[in-house]
């Protein structure tokens, strides 16, 4: 596998073209955002350990049967991937109130959601990715109600199976974030689950693990990461 030309940049990773038409490379940055990148900041090995959580997820996932772009993780840094098109929509499942929708509804932090509360978000950096209904996705033409369909069932089982996993590793799986693409006509899971993308809470303290650290100046990013892998590997 031949590592080709830059085909994107984003805020914590690129995405390499390779000498398959099919397939890509994505590279984990150790780079951390906030608040529309207004905080950033380089943090030595982020990238290896985010790397080494979402291959971790996408290899439970597709042993549940979960369609994904993720093929394989290629080194510390590297996960090689189908090349799929990216639908501009970002699905966030919520199980406990947390983050913007505290803010937006007065909502209680903490406060389950049953059955989970499925939001979508229009993925736009420069409008700051605002919170879209179906409708909008229909008119904006930015997806299919039977795409939107499929990417609501799956997201749901997508929470079902990390949600149980990690609650037996000890981890709140509070919210996170997912992205979708198009391959072959099919929707599939792309982007990555990592602590980037989810609000993780140590299930017997309470403690945060995810990026709310570095959000907020809660503790150290990557000594919070640390232990959401150790957790997942049933080392503590």
């Amino acid at each position: 596998m031949e590592k080709k030309e830059k085909l994107y940049e984003g805020k914590a990773k690129i995405i390499y073209a390779t000498d398959e038409p099919d397939k890509v490379i994505m590279y984990f940055k150790d780079s951390a955002t906030a608040f529309d990148a207004v905080k950033k900041a380089q943090i030595e090995g982020k990238g290896i350990i985010n790397n080494t959580i979402a291959s971790f997820f996408f290899e439970l996932l597709k042993e549940k049967g979960i369609p994904t772009h993720y093929i394989k993780k290629l080194s510390d840094r590297e996960m090689l991937t189908y090349k799929v098109e990216i639908i501009p929509v970002e699905v966030v499942v919520r199980n406990l109130a947390a983050g913007s929708i505290v803010k937006r509804l007065g909502i209680p932090e903490r406060t389950p959601f049953d059955p989970p509360l499925v939001e979508f978000y229009l993925k736009n950096d420069e409008l700051h990715d605002p919170i879209i209904c179906e409708q909008h996705i229909y008119a904006m033409k930015l997806a299919k109600p039977e795409e939107v369909k499929k990417m609501k069932e799956l997201a749901l089982k997508i929470n079902d199976i990390l949600k149980e996993f990690m609650d037996k590793h000890g981890i709140i799986l509070v919210d996170f974030k997912l992205e979708f693409g198009r391959k072959d006509g099919e929707i599939v899971l792309a982007d990555e689950i990592s602590p980037d993308t989810c609000r993780l809470w140590d299930k017997e303290t309470g403690e945060k693990l995810d990026k709310d650290r570095f959000r907020f100046d809660l503790g150290d990013l990557m000594e919070g990461y640390e232990k959401v892998l150790k957790k997942l590997k049933g080392e503590n």
